[in-house]
């Protein structure tokens, strides 16, 4: 068995908000945090909701000055069984140079790899990244929202684009915003919910998320394990 290069998981479970979907196993907020995030939130909160985009959920870390592509489960993502992964590592390995100068020693860039349709197609036809980061964690703490949007930006990093931020928004008002194919111009399905996230003091306290109840998770995958890559993307494995 490989060994995970952090010694855990490179991301956890984000819990879900009232009336979102749920597969199995997964777990909701407590009634006081789903409260914060959508009807009462605190003088001190800033909540920040963002489009969900539906991908494989990958880390790009840098370990002892190395940099280190993972899977969520904290394994080196060229271990992976799926070949979206073995794309992934090489993407990252391709632009080695760009995550070096991005990450501090000990932090871990979190996002979503969508080369393959999962549930929601994308159209990288126009040179789209196929990936969107949405975390940045150093150790095992997130960075703030606007150094992470700073972070980001700077290194020409896709982010899911922002929904709402502010004070606490209902899950109506959210999907309002939303819209069926949300913000970033290129799903081809109607997207999978947002996330949202509060911070307090100086600090991100929690996340939460809304799936839409319609939406079908792996839609596209196939019995085989043979990836269907999105539109534009140009895998470089054989």
């Amino acid at each position: 068995m490989p060994e995970k290069p952090l010694g855990r998981k490179a991301y956890g479970s984000i819990p879900h908000l009232p009336g979102s979907k749920r597969g199995p196993g997964d777990h909701g907020l407590s009634e006081s945090q789903a409260a914060i995030l959508t009807t009462k939130s605190r003088p001190d909160d800033l909540v920040v909701v963002r489009e969900k985009i539906d991908g494989s959920n990958v880390a790009i870390a840098k370990i002892n000055g190395a940099i280190v592509p993972l899977v969520r489960s904290g394994y080196r993502a060229e271990s992976s069984p799926y070949q979206q992964h073995h794309e992934f590592a090489a993407w990252v390995a391709k632009d080695y140079l760009r995550w070096y100068e991005m990450l501090a020693d000990g932090e871990r860039l979190c996002g979503e790899w969508i080369a393959m349709s999962h549930g929601t197609r994308y159209d990288l036809s126009d040179g789209d990244e196929p990936f969107y980061g949405f975390d940045i964690f150093r150790e095992n703490a997130r960075i703030l929202e606007s150094e992470l949007s700073g972070r980001l930006a700077l290194y020409l990093v896709n982010e899911p684009p922002l929904i709402h931020k502010g004070d606490s928004i209902s899950v109506e008002s959210a999907l309002n915003l939303l819209g069926d194919y949300g913000k970033t111009g290129i799903a081809l399905d109607r997207v999978e919910g947002m996330v949202w996230r509060t911070e307090r003091k100086g600090k991100v306290e929690f996340l939460g998320k809304y799936v839409n109840p319609d939406f079908v998770p792996g839609k596209y995958f196939h019995e085989d394990d043979s990836p269907e890559w999105n539109p534009g993307f140009n895998p470089c494995l054989p």
